[in-house]
This record gives structure tokens, C-alpha cells and sequence, in this order.
């Protein structure tokens, strides 16, 4: 058995909607985690563009959402979400805030990957971790992940 992570706004390797995106709403989209290992203590879930600035010459990975300590029994988030499930923390994103910032790519289609972690451990309070700490801190307690990938091209925006 393996740990999914399915969205309802789009499927695996799928476009996104613009909807969830800063040419719309810009608000999360719903996802759901299944076949969570039964060890898990904590959930993270790491929502990151591989592609940027350009996917024909990427530079570095882009952090559009960092969340952490997750409850094992958390099977979902809603669209929109603006109150977390209990327990959980966010880290900084690339705009060095905390919260969700949608596909917002100056450049041609980039992919979003959505990676969901089971943790044996419910991580301390990291005060605001970027992801490079985020990942240091859960490094030793991973049990399972799963990927969602997701992809986005602005209306407006160049071919790359």
C-alpha cells in the first residue's frame, strides 16, 4: 500500500485552474491524502515550482506553501482554507511570508509539486522555517511521501 495525494480540481501531471491561480482567486485548491501509514505522527505538505523563473532555463525551486505538523487524521484541506487543523504550522514561503501563494509563472507552463510526508515524530515549533530547515528538521523521520504534480501557463504568458 502507498500514500496518495489526489486534488478534485485536477488530476496528476493535469493543468490547474486558473482559478487557484494569481490570474483568479489565488486560494488553495481542496487535497486529499489517503493510505496514510498508521505509524504517522505528523503530516508536512511542501507545494514547490521546479521551474523557475523560465522551464527553459530553470534557476532554482520557488516555495509557494510550507506546512508542518499536519495531524495524522487530517485526510484533507479545503478549498480556500483559512483555519488550519489544529496543531498545524506554516513555514516561509519565497515571498518570506507565511500562508499559500498560487502559480503566478512570468514565463511558460511550469509544474507545482504538491509532496505530502508521514512523519514518525510531530516536529517542534520551528519558528517559521524556510524549507531547507523544514527538510533538515523531518530528514530522519520520514516513513512515506507521495507527489501531485500540477501545471500552469498564464494566459498572457510567453511561450518558453
Amino acid at each position: 500500500m502507498s500514500m496518495t495525494l489526489t486534488s478534485s480540481t485536477f488530476i496528476h501531471n493535469g493543468p490547474m485552474p486558473i482559478r487557484y491561480t494569481c490570474d483568479g482567486a489565488d486560494i488553495y485548491r481542496r487535497y486529499c491524502g489517503s493510505d496514510i501509514p498508521t505509524a504517522t505522527k505528523s503530516l508536512v505538505l511542501i507545494v514547490e515550482d521546479p521551474d523557475a523563473p523560465d522551464p527553459a532555463a530553470p534557476q532554482r525551486v520557488w516555495v509557494h506553501w510550507l506546512l508542518y505538523n499536519l495531524p495524522p487524521d487530517c485526510t484533507g484541506l479545503t478549498e480556500g482554507i483559512t483555519l488550519l487543523p489544529e496543531g498545524t504550522l506554516e513555514g516561509l514561503n519565497d515571498w518570506k511570508r507565511p500562508g499559500y501563494g498560487g502559480p503566478c509563472p512570468p514565463i511558460g507552463r511550469h509544474r507545482y509539486f504538491h509532496r505530502l510526508y508521514a512523519l514518525d515524530t510531530v516536529l517542534p515549533d520551528l519558528q517559521l522555517p524556510d524549507k531547507s530547515a523544514l527538510k533538515s528538521a523531518m530528514q530522519e523521520h520520514i516513513l512515506m511521501q507521495s507527489e501531485l504534480i500540477g501545471s500552469y501557463q498564464r494566459p498572457s504568458s510567453p511561450s518558453a
